[in-house]
């Protein structure tokens, strides 16, 4: 059973020869060329032949052109730090005008999707360049603090930046289609209660996350939701149309069982990329993630963890991962 065959029998909750598994993690410093980035996912994916590929830029890619400056600062996550916004006033939200896919920051990512298609070719895996919802992008030109300030004092200037990033957006992903990737990897961070209310994110996150996500080609058969935080909005999430959705499961409700009632596709985790990934042992991947497909019964399951790994999580623990799916390993 090839990758695409495996994955989408568990979409359909089908059986299938052993549980689909994936993991991703950040590049610091070669994210910030494409050809370094795309070596270094190759090689990820040439050593351990995960069932997917998700590509992983650094966040700042859809925003660096409207002007923002960030840097890598150690994080264990291999995240960049914001050291420069260009939203202060609400006005600024008027001043966005849509950006040109080809040139800057989004044109170097759609070099790298071309590099990676081009060097996994033979491999037939699929691949998902991650796109990060307008809300989130609207926080990396702002600050959190910023954003949500603004939403509740001057809504109106809000939406017309929203406008303009979802223009974008829609203009990457019109340019994505002319690659052979599987779909999308649609990280959202605000349908969160930590963040926001549900109702502030009905107005201002799910519009426009329906409009980029009614947007995707029917040739992308795998597009995966990622709710971040712990206090995911499933249900809002579960409503929309993706394949897949992942969250902190190990970290939030619901579990993966519950969430699979809330959901049609399928459920990806099942283990936490702090505990089990990174501090954890070999030993106790194997038994996490065990349990996690006897808790799904191995059907519309993904095994993998909540979020990115920690780039220095340990090497053995990652092999375990991929191990125990095999059907020695199980």
């Amino acid at each position: 059973m090839n990758k695409r065959e495996r994955l989408t029998k568990t979409f359909a909750g089908e059986s299938t020869d052993r549980t689909p598994v994936a993991l991703w993690r950040h590049w610091p410093g070669d994210d910030q060329r494409a050809a370094d980035l795309a070596a270094s996912t190759i090689q990820f994916q040439k050593t351990y032949d995960w069932d997917f590929v998700k590509l992983t830029p650094s966040s700042s890619f859809c925003v660096t052109d409207f002007g923002v400056q960030d840097e890598w600062e150690g994080h264990i996550e291999g995240t960049r730090t914001y050291t420069k916004r260009v939203i202060s006033r609400s006005l600024d939200w008027t001043d966005l005008r849509p950006l040109d896919p080809l040139r800057g920051a989004l044109g170097r990512q759609l070099e790298c999707v071309r590099l990676v298609c081009d060097g996994l070719r033979d491999d037939d895996v699929p691949i998902l360049q991650t796109i990060f919802n307008p809300l989130a992008q609207a926080k990396n030109l702002a600050g959190n603090d910023t954003l949500v300030r603004h939403i509740r004092t001057n809504p109106d200037r809000v939406h017309t930046g929203l406008n303009a990033l979802t223009e974008t957006t829609l203009r990457f992903i019109d340019a994505l289609k002319r690659y052979p990737i599987a779909g999308i990897y649609y990280a959202v961070q605000h349908a969160s209660y930590d963040m926001m209310t549900e109702d502030e994110y009905k107005t201002f996150g799910l519009p426009y996350d329906r409009k980029i996500l009614e947007a995707l080609t029917d040739k992308w058969w795998f597009n995966m939701l990622h709710l971040h935080g712990e206090a995911p909005m499933f249900r809002l999430g579960a409503s929309l149309p993706v394949q897949a959705i992942n969250w902190h499961d190990q970290d939030a409700e619901p579990d993966l069982a519950h969430g699979k009632l809330q959901f049609n596709g399928a459920v990806c985790g099942g283990l936490s990329r702090w505990r089990h990934l990174h501090n954890g042992t070999p030993s106790a991947i194997r038994d996490q993630a065990r349990a996690a497909v006897a808790q799904t019964n191995n059907r519309r399951f993904i095994l993998s963890t909540g979020c990115v790994v920690m780039v220095t999580s340990p090497l053995s623990n990652i092999r375990a991962v991929r191990a125990v799916v095999e059907p020695q390993g199980v």
